[in-house]
């Protein structure tokens, strides 16, 4: 199954809700007015753009619209479909990963998925002929370690860990030491996800920087954050937290075929112009997939 089909068959929830409303809007009205414009708006608000967002999309229309001298409603439709790959096409969707070793630092809160999305990008780089260490730096949750161990386990990654309550800064200093007598190719780290305790989360993570910034100093690094896609405008307020903490590089939604406002997709780009990296659609690894701004708006709307 291509990127295309997974998408479609994933995003299902997502497009059966816009469907029935964003569907009815381009049906539902004999020309371009208003009141087309208003519905639109509302519809694109309800599939999780937000207000913002969905406003400036119906605002980027009105002017093709009158630019291009578009009548009728499809070929709105279509234009919208443009504007809307336009606001996701933010920066390369492709992992930078141009160094030997490259780093990806992973971050977000509990219960978003983050183990398993590194579990799964592990994978993915394994089969690529990439020897990865995975890095426990996540040491204040209990079985964070075990979770990533089991990971590396199933993926062929190698791993580096200590004890429950260790300094998380320690572990990935010695991962990074462990990675460059191993010839690693791409070190992942996990780290600590409560954003209640911001100031000492702050101060983790720029520890962690710290010591990758003067023991790899010309790595290729991704700070990587993994947004749970059900939270919808709830993981958007986390995103903007986290890019003011940690300088998020790059975007990861998980259970998006969990949730019928895939909208939100297209609020985080926009919002934060961040490059969204991958999006998951399933329980499967092959199902965290690398993101496609026009496969997914074409398999959206």
């Amino acid at each position: 199954m291509g990127f295309f089909e997974k998408i479609k068959a994933g995003m299902a929830k997502t497009r059966a809700a816009l469907s029935g409303t964003l569907g009815s809007v381009f049906t539902g009205f004999s020309e371009i007015d208003d009141d087309f414009y208003d519905e639109l708006e509302e519809c694109l608000i309800l599939a999780d753009l937000g207000v913002e967002t969905a406003g400036k999309a119906v605002e980027k229309l009105k002017k093709t619209v009158r630019e291009q001298h578009l009548k009728q409603t499809e070929e709105a439709r279509q234009a919208l479909r443009e504007i809307l790959i336009d606001m996701l096409n933010v920066g390369d969707p492709a992992l930078n990963l141009g160094t030997q070793p490259s780093v990806i630092l992973v971050i977000g809160v509990n219960g978003v998925g983050k183990t398993t999305t590194i579990g799964k990008i592990a994978r993915q780089q394994v089969e690529a002929g990439k020897r990865v260490l995975l890095v426990a730096a996540d040491t204040f949750r209990a079985a964070a370690a075990d979770q990533l161990e089991i990971w590396a386990g199933r993926t062929g990654a190698e791993l580096v860990r200590q004890h429950e309550g260790a300094d998380p800064a320690a572990v990935v200093f010695d991962g990074i030491h462990a990675a460059k007598a191993r010839g690693t190719d791409v070190i992942i780290i996990d780290t600590a996800g409560r954003l209640h305790n911001k100031a000492n989360l702050m101060n983790e993570l720029n520890k962690i920087s710290r010591i990758v910034e003067r023991e790899l100093p010309d790595a290729a690094r991704e700070v990587l954050l993994v947004l749970d896609g059900t939270t919808g405008q709830n993981g958007l307020i986390q995103a903007k937290q986290f890019k003011e903490i940690a300088g998020v590089t790059a975007i990861a939604l998980t259970k998006l075929d969990g949730t019928a406002k895939g909208g939100i997709v297209i609020a985080v780009a926009d919002a934060l112009q961040i490059p969204v990296k991958f999006i998951g659609v399933g329980e499967k690894a092959e199902d965290l997939m690398p993101f496609e701004a026009r496969a997914f708006v074409e398999a959206l709307i």
